[in-house]
C-alpha cells in the first residue's frame, strides 16, 4: 500500500525519544520534494495508515525510498530507526495497530556527500530533504525475505546469479526457499528450483545460493544487440521479492567500453536530478543517445531499470560534486552501497567518483591565438591530488571502470570536462583541444553550452548567466541557436577524432534556463535537434565551419559496414562520391567547396534503403 495524505512543518529536531512536534502542519505532496519548506533545516512530515495486514500475516514492513538526507523515523509514537543514505531503501518491521501514524524528520546532510542536490545545480525547492522516491507499507509474514540482491557473472559453464537474500525472522524457520528465474524481453525457459533454510527466530539473516543458466542471452548496448534480461523471485513463508537482471561482459581499455566483445563509442548526456527520471531515459534514446551519466546524484531505480530495457549505458557518479575534502571512510563506505545496490542493473558500466573538485575557467576565456595560450596558462597553473578519490575509486570491484576524477583541463582528470565555445574560445577549437590534450579527449564527462527556455529569467540553478552573455547577445532564439551550434560543433569533432565516451551537460535543466537541450518542463530547445543529429549512429559531418573548402567525414557507429554514396550541396556548387565505412569506424568523404552566397551546406548518403541528411545553417 501506498502512503498518501501527507502533511508536514518546520521543526526543530526532536529531542529525546518523542517525534517532532508543530504547531501547524501544512498538506504536501508526499514522495517528492516540498518547494513549501525550501532552504528550511529540519523538516518533519506525519502520514496515518490502516493496519496492512491480511491472512496469516502477523507483522507489517514500511519501507521508504529516496529518504535524504540525516532522517529518523517514528510509528506511533515510537522512534523506530534513523537513515542516512537515501539511494539505500529504509526498512522497518513492526507491529502496527488498526490505525497508525507515521513521522518521518529529515535534515539536510552534514557530509559532503549531498552530491548535486546539495550544490548549485539543483534549486533549493527541489532539494527540500523529504521522502523522495516511494514510501510504502504492506503486510508481513513471520518469516520473510526483505530483500534479494543479485551479482550476475559469466563463465565458460555459463551464466550465474549469486544471490543474497536478507531474511527477517519472527520465530525459528526450517522450510525451504523457492527460486524462480524468468526471462524478460526473449523467449526462453524459465524454472524453479528449492533450497533448504533454517533461521533463527528475532534476527536477520543472510542467505546465499547461486542460480545458474546453462545457455544464457546476452545484454547488448541499444544498436549493438537485444536486451535480453531475467527475473528473478525468492519466495519464503509466502512473502515474494524480485529483482531484474542481465547479463554481459565489460572492460575499458584502448578500444574504449567493450561490452561482449564490441567496442561501443559512447554517446550521449549527463542527467541531473528529475521530477520524471523515466521519461529523461526516454527522450535521451529519442535523442539517439546510448549512454547516459547520472550527475552527481543517485536516480531511483526507476531510471536504471528503464536504462536496462532500453539498452542504455550507464556512467554512475557517488553524490560528491564541487570542492572540499570529505571523509575518506565514508566516501569507501558509500562506494560499497552504491555497488551493492546497483550491480545487477547490466547498463552500469562505469563508476564516478568526484564531480569538479577543482574550478580553473570560472571566468570564459577568449579565442584566438591570445585565448588559446590563456587556456594552456591556467591549465598549466592548475593542481589537484586525486589521492582520496583514487581511494575511493578502489572500493569498488576491479571489474567495473571507475573515474575517479571529473574536471576541467589541468587537474589531469580521468574524465575531462571540455567546454570549447563556453569556458573559452569557439566551439570549432575541439580540434585544437583534441590535438593538444589528447589524453583528455577519451573520455569527455562534459561539453556543451547553456540556453534559455524563457525570456524573463535572470537567475536560474545551474546556469552561468555571465558566460552565457559573453556569447549571446540577443534573447532566447538567438541563445538556444548559439546552444545547438555549440553542441552540434562539438559532438561531432569528438565523435570525429574517435572519443571513446561523451556525454553533453545536461539533458534537462533543472530551473527556468540551463545546459539542458530540454527545459525544465520537458519542452525541447533548439539544440535537442541539433545533437539528436550529431548522435545518429550513421551519419555525415562536416570536419570543419560550412565555410570555403571543407572535407567530410562519415561515422558509423553501427554493428554493419556501409557502401555509399555522399552528396552535397552548398547553393549553387554540388557534389558527390561513392564511400565506404566499415562497422564502428570513420571514413573520409568529398570534399565540399561553399560559395560565399551559400545559406545552407546539405550532405546527403545515401546507403541501401537509408539516406540520412545533415544540414548546416550558415
Amino acid at each position: 500500500m501506498t502512503l498518501g495524505e501527507w502533511s508536514g512543518a518546520v521543526v526543530e529536531p526532536a529531542a529525546g525519544g518523542s517525534p517532532p512536534t508543530a504547531e501547524e502542519w501544512t498538506p504536501v505532496d508526499l514522495p517528492g520534494s516540498p518547494g513549501v519548506f525550501a532552504g528550511a533545516d529540519c523538516v518533519a512530515y506525519r502520514t496515518t495508515f490502516a493496519d496492512p495486514r491480511e491472512g496469516e500475516e502477523t507483522r507489517a514492513l514500511l519501507t521508504l525510498r529516496g529518504l535524504y538526507a540525516r532522517s529518523r523515523v517514528w510509528l506511533n509514537g515510537e522512534f523506530v530507526g534513523d537513515h542516512d543514505t537515501y539511494f539505500e531503501p529504509a526498512r522497518f518491521v513492526f507491529d502496527p495497530q488498526d490505525s497508525n501514524e507515521l513521522v518521518v524528520e529529515c535534515r539536510p546532510p552534514d557530509d559532503r556527500f549531498g552530491g548535486a542536490h546539495d550544490s548549485p545545480l539543483v534549486p533549493p525547492a527541489a532539494a527540500v530533504p523529504a521522502p523522495w522516491w516511494d514510501a510504502t507499507v504492506e503486510g508481513l509474514p513471520p518469516v520473510a525475505v526483505l530483500d534479494v540482491v543479485a551479482t550476475p557473472r559469466l563463465t565458460d559453464d555459463g551464466g550465474h546469479f549469486d544471490l543474497e537474500l536478507t531474511v527477517d525472522a519472527a520465530r525459528d524457520f526450517d522450510d525451504t526457499v523457492t527460486f524462480s528465474l524468468r526471462p524478460l524481453g526473449f523467449r526462453g525457459g524459465g524454472r524453479m528450483e528449492r533450497e533448504s533454510v533454517s533461521v533463527v527466530g528475532g534476527a536477520r539473516q543472510t542467505v546465499e545460493y547461486t542460480l545458474n543458466v546453462s545457455d544464457p542471452e546476452l545484454w547488448y548496448p541499444r544498436g549493438v544487440g537485444p536486451q535480453p534480461r531475467y527475473a528473478i523471485a525468492a519466495r519464503l513463508g509466502g512473502h515474494e521479492v524480485t529483482v531484474e537482471t542481465g547479463l554481459r561482459t565489460l572492460s575499458y581499455g584502448d578500444d574504449g567500453f567493450v561490452v561482449n566483445g564490441v567496442a561501443v563509442p559512447a554517446r550521449g548526456f549527463n542527467v541531473l536530478p528529475s521530477s520524471d527520471p523515466f521519461a529523461d531515459v526516454e527522450r535521451a534514446v529519442e535523442a539517439n543517445a546510448n549512454f547516459v551519466r547520472a550527475h552527481a546524484h543517485v536516480p531511483p531505480r526507476s531510471f536504471h531499470r528503464a536504462c536496462d530495457e532500453a539498452g542504455l549505458l550507464v556512467w554512475q557518479d557517488l553524490p560528491l560534486t564541487g570542492e572540499g575534502g570529505y571523509d575518506l571512510d565514508r566516501g569507501k563506505d558509500l562506494a560499497g552501497r552504491l555497488h551493492r545496490r546497483l550491480r545487477h542493473h547490466p547498463g552500469v558500466v562505469a563508476y564516478g567518483v568526484h564531480d569538479d573538485p577543482r574550478e580553473v575557467f570560472g571566468s570564459p576565456v577568449g579565442g584566438g591565438r591570445t585565448g588559446r595560450a590563456r587556456v594552456r596558462w591556467r591549465a598549466w597553473r592548475a593542481s589537484y591530488n586525486p589521492q582520496a578519490d583514487e581511494a575511493v575509486a578502489a572500493a569498488f570491484p576491479d571489474d567495473v571502470p571507475t573515474f575517479p576524477v571529473s574536471g576541467p583541463l589541468g587537474i589531469d582528470p580521468d574524465a575531462a570536462h571540455l567546454y570549447p565555445g563556453w569556458d573559452y574560445g569557439t566551439a570549432t577549437d575541439v580540434d585544437w583541444l583534441v590535438g593538444r590534450y589528447p589524453d583528455a579527449s577519451r573520455v569527455v564527462g562534459e561539453f556543451g553550452a547553456g540556453a534559455l527556455a524563457d525570456e524573463d529569467v535572470e537567475f536560474a540553478a545551474g546556469f552561468d548567466r555571465a558566460k552565457h552573455d559573453a556569447h549571446v547577445r540577443d534573447g532566447v532564439a538567438d541563445s538556444q541557436d548559439y546552444q545547438a551550434s555549440v553542441l552540434e560543433t562539438v559532438a561531432e569533432g569528438l565523435r570525429r577524432h574517435g572519443t571513446h565516451a561523451m556525454a553533453a551537460f545536461a539533458l534537462r535543466d533543472t530551473d527556468g534556463a540551463g545546459m539542458g537541450v530540454l527545459g525544465v518542463d520537458g519542452e525541447a530547445k533548439a539544440g535537442f535537434d541539433a545533437i539528436r543529429t550529431a548522435y545518429e549512429p550513421l551519419v555525415p559531418v562536416l570536419d570543419g565551419p560550412p565555410s570555403g573548402s571543407v572535407e567530410t567525414t562519415v561515422l558509423n557507429d553501427t554493428t554493419e559496414p556501409v557502401s555509399g554514396t555522399l552528396a552535397w550541396r552548398a547553393g549553387d556548387e554540388a557534389g558527390e562520391a561513392d564511400v565506404e565505412v566499415g562497422a564502428f569506424e570513420r571514413a573520409d568523404g568529398p570534399t565540399v567547396s561553399v560559395p560565399r552566397g551559400a545559406e545552407a551546406v546539405v550532405l546527403e548518403l545515401s546507403a541501401g534503403a537509408r539516406t540520412i541528411e545533415n544540414r548546416y545553417e550558415r
